[in-house]
């Protein structure tokens, strides 16, 4: 089998396989079986689990592009879309263990939890972020929607960073483990930043040096132009989770 077989046949449905543990390792819980203890606040549990695996799905999501680049392997691609699926999924779920479970799908509370504790307005607005995101997912959402396609999954930079807000926020204490979180993404966005001024430098010193020696420092100036500008902006003008 070639590369591509592999990745299709064998890579792909165990990476799916991987990111269904967490999901098993639940229900077990839940069931009470051997080796699967919720603790003593099985709801809150369930509840904080699926919430750190959506936000680390979403961040294995965004580590593809820079991995793939750093390391050499162009087919890690391929799995950055079931990621961010997996990320959503989790994400999703954990919104909705919140309603029916720990609100009992009181709609009223849960609009005053949005309007007045922070964390969960933050959190919520991850979640209707990605939303968009996993809806158009599609390979048929990619052709009708052409560059709006782009701009919309932009939003996946945002998410990310909500979804550490909403981490740090809801931990009362220790907060150790948000800290590595927040780092992760501010990483992985800081490297698109600066790949994204890397090539604003290439080309402007391409068009430099096709315009002729003359125009040297008008490129010059417009590269500075180009450093002083918000670094939100520039991630947002990048290809979509890249």
């Amino acid at each position: 089998m070639n590369a591509d077989t592999v990745t299709r046949r064998i890579a792909k449905p165990l990476v799916f396989g991987l990111g269904l543990l967490p999901l098993a390792w639940v229900a077990a819980g839940l069931l009470q079986w051997p080796g699967a203890d919720l603790g003593a606040n099985p709801v809150e549990k369930v509840q904080d689990t699926l919430g750190i695996w959506g936000l680390r799905f979403l961040l294995l999501t965004l580590a593809v592009t820079p991995l793939r680049e750093i390391l050499g392997w162009p087919r890690l691609l391929a799995f950055r879309r079931m990621l961010g699926l997996f990320a959503f999924a989790f994400i999703a779920l954990h919104f909705l263990w919140y309603l029916l479970v720990d609100q009992a799908f009181d709609w009223r509370q849960l609009l005053v939890d949005i309007a007045k504790r922070p964390y969960v307005t933050v959190g919520f607005g991850a979640l209707l972020l990605l939303a968009p995101l996993a809806w158009t997912s599609t390979n048929r959402a990619m052709r009708r929607m052409g560059r709006r396609w782009q701009r919309l999954h932009r939003l996946v930079y945002p998410a990310a960073v909500l979804g550490c807000v909403h981490f740090w926020w809801q931990v009362k204490a220790d907060v150790r483990e948000p800290l590595v979180y927040a780092a992760i993404a501010a990483a992985l966005l800081g490297w698109r930043l600066h790949r994204h001024w890397r090539r604003r430098a290439m080309a402007a010193r391409q068009s430099a040096a096709a315009r002729g020696p003359g125009r040297e420092r008008d490129a010059g100036q417009d590269q500075d132009a180009a450093r002083r500008r918000a670094p939100s902006r520039l991630l947002a003008e990048q290809p979509p989770a890249q």
